[in-house]
This record gives structure tokens, C-alpha cells and sequence, in this order.
């Protein structure tokens, strides 16, 4: 097993990852006061998809004493989304509306060409573009959310990361990135910009992130009280699995296998078809005497992670896949249904969407532009 911020290799062990990481287990206390604000618990906590922490028993103290908190998020324009980009953002938005606070959401350009050499500004800026405006389809308040490009915003911030990066030293940096003589000093600095958004306000943070990013953020509490800020809180999710199967997580690399947001119709149902691992059997007759294995066959656990919602419906579907009644066949195309229903709606909003409301107009937004961090 493998889990870095770059690198996921690997059967992810989760429960060996919290004791590696230190972090703490979501528990059924933290689920409670959470469904109190809520009402109705997202899927996300409802199916343990979000299973660790770090001080969000905090956050939560912090909301109830009318302190407030604010989110944050991010991505790195490195190509198109597909949909294992999509958990973060959308587990952040259902926070957001519940708990009606603001949201910073990072581009980090700068990330992009300090690890890519081969990229330039020019294919750099246009994939931040376009995976704004996926980010923003999905349905942000624009009054409460700021989405900016590092090397944009940079002047407003610049001391501030200073200050963090001066407290960072160079053997932290690589013990914790895995850093070496061959990485160049702009990757060795990057670091210090992403801990900045925590810091945007002197409430508390909370950063809803595979748990693959949360080395960031042990860096960021280690130092931000030195430097007047809360240490941040972390939610932390599994991985979205890859079509083949049921361990790792979606990687941009393998293009055949991903599901892009931009796929069609005919490619959504030539991928699960082609290339969805499948826990049923050998045979139709086997399958229906035996039944399937819904823990390990993928297109089941797309459903429960993302695509169905109603808890009834994915119990039926569980237990008629498992009893034999429910084929392979007949669950791949239930998820092709839901996946294209879903990339159907999703570019009809894209289409629609003002991503000058983010950036640029929106309450939020205007306040940042106005603000400088010393």
C-alpha cells in the first residue's frame, strides 16, 4: 500500500491508514450531533464513506457556541474531472448548505507547472477554466464562495505564506512529501500556499479531502497557531474505486477506464460493460444458484458511493444481487442509467453557470479582492 498526496498503490488498508495517519475514526456520537443540524445525514456519512477526522468534534463545538467555521477545498488543473473528483466537492457543498457557511475553493496553477514540466501556462490555464466550471455547476452558494487560481491571488496572501513557509523546514517537508535532491525548490515551497486557505479567516476550518491530502494539513497544524490561526479540522473520505476494482481509487492516468464528465452516452456504457470489475458468477445458472458478491463488485459499490441515494432501493438492490435474483447484466446497466442521467444534468448546469460569481462578483468574492493578508 501506497497513499500520498500523489500516489495511491495498492489494497488500501483504512483502519491501518487512521493509526499511520493519527487520525480518529467518525463515530456514532459525531454522526449524532451532525444529523441534529442536518436532519437527514448525507449518504456520504450515512454508508461510511467520510470515516475519519481530525478535530471535528471542534468544529461541531464551535457551530454550537455560535462561533462558526468555514470550508475548504481545491483542485489541481491537471486535465479534465472525472467523476472521483466529484466526492469532495459535492460532500463540501451538502456541508456548506446545511451548516451555511463560506467556501474557499483553491486552483492551484502554480502546483501544475512546479511538478509538471512538460505543461505550459497556456494548457494550464485552460483546463483551470474548464474545471471551474465544473466545479462551479454543482451548485455553490456564489455569495459564499470563492474560487481563486493561486497565481492570481497570490499578491493578497504572499506574507502570510512567507510566515508559514519560514516556520517549515526542509526536513519536515520531505519526510512528510517524500521530497528529494531531484525535486526542484518550487515543489519544496508549494506546500505553504495550500495550508493558506485555512487561514483565510480566524474561524475554525474544516477540509472535507481524500485522506491522501491530509498530509498537507498535519504541516498546517503545526504551525498555524504560531502564526495566529486555528489549527485546521479535517474530514477525511475512502476512495472512489476504479473500474477495475474494488481497491485503489480512480486515477486520471488511466484514461480508457475513467469516467469523465465529458463522456457520453455510448462510452459511460462501453466502460461499466467493458471494464467494471463484477462480483457475480461465471454463469448465469452459477450466478443465480449462488448469487453475486456486492462488497467487491464495483457498479454496487458506485451505487451505494455516489448514484443511489434512497437507502430502500440500494438495500433491494444489495440483497437481490446477493440471492441471485439481480444479474450482472441487469446491475450494470441500472448504474450506466443513473451514471448518464447524472453527466446529463451535470453539463445542461455547466452550460448555465456565471463563473464571474465566483471569482470576481459574488459578496464573497468582492470582499477577497479587497482584502490582503499581512
Amino acid at each position: 500500500m501506497k497513499v500520498t498526496p500523489w500516489e495511491v498503490e495498492g489494497s488500501v488498508d483504512y483502519d491501518k491508514l487512521i493509526k499511520e495517519f493519527g487520525t480518529q475514526k467518525i463515530d456514532d456520537r459525531l454522526i449524532s450531533r451532525i444529523r441534529k443540524h442536518s436532519k437527514e445525514l448525507h449518504m456520504f456519512l450515512r454508508r461510511g464513506f467520510y470515516f475519519s477526522h481530525r478535530d471535528l468534534n471542534l468544529v461541531l463545538d464551535d457551530y454550537d457556541k455560535g462561533k462558526g467555521f468555514f470550508l475548504y477545498t481545491g483542485r489541481k488543473p491537471s486535465g479534465p474531472l472525472h467523476i472521483g473528483h466529484l466526492t469532495p466537492m459535492l460532500f463540501t457543498k451538502w456541508l456548506q448548505d446545511v451548516y451555511d457557511v463560506n467556501l474557499y475553493i483553491e486552483i492551484t496553477d502554480d502546483e501544475k507547472f512546479v511538478f509538471d514540466r512538460n505543461t505550459d501556462w497556456k494548457q494550464i490555464d485552460a483546463w483551470a477554466e474548464d474545471n471551474i466550471k465544473d466545479i462551479a455547476a454543482l451548485g455553490f452558494d456564489p455569495d459564499r464562495t470563492f474560487i481563486f487560481k493561486d497565481r492570481e491571488y497570490v499578491r493578497h496572501v504572499y506574507p502570510l505564506i512567507l510566515d508559514v513557509a519560514r516556520r517549515v523546514t526542509f526536513s519536515t517537508v520531505k519526510a512528510v512529501f517524500g521530497f528529494t535532491s531531484e525535486s526542484n525548490i518550487g515543489q519544496i515551497f508549494y506546500p505553504a500556499y495550500q495550508m493558506i486557505p485555512t487561514m483565510l479567516e480566524k474561524k475554525r476550518c474544516l477540509i472535507p479531502c481524500a485522506l491522501d491530502q491530509d498530509p498537507y494539513f498535519r504541516v498546517q497544524r503545526d504551525v498555524a497557531e504560531a502564526v495566529g490561526y486555528n489549527k485546521t479540522s479535517v474530514i477525511h473520505s475512502k476512495f472512489l474505486p476504479p473500474l477495475q476494482g474494488v481497491q485503489g481509487k480512480m486515477s486520471a492516468s488511466m484514461v480508457d477506464t475513467a469516467m469523465w464528465l465529458t463522456d457520453d452516452e455510448k462510452t459511460v456504457k462501453k466502460k461499466v460493460n467493458k471494464y467494471a470489475f463484477s462480483g457475480g458468477q461465471a454463469t448465469v445458472e452459477e450466478h443465480r444458484k449462488k448469487g453475486g458478491n456486492p462488497d467487491i463488485d464495483v457498479p454496487f459499490q458506485w451505487l451505494k458511493i455516489l448514484f443511489e441515494p434512497d437507502d430502500k432501493k440500494l438495500k433491494k438492490i444489495e440483497d437481490d444481487y446477493r440471492s441471485g435474483a439481480l444479474l450482472t447484466g441487469e446491475l450494470k446497466a441500472i448504474l450506466i442509467d443513473k451514471v448518464n442521467k447524472f453527466l446529463e444534468e451535470h453539463r445542461k448546469k455547466k452550460e448555465k453557470v456565471d463563473i464571474e460569481k465566483f471569482m470576481k462578483t459574488g459578496k464573497l468574492a468582492q470582499k477577497m479582492w479587497e482584502t490582503y493578508y499581512e
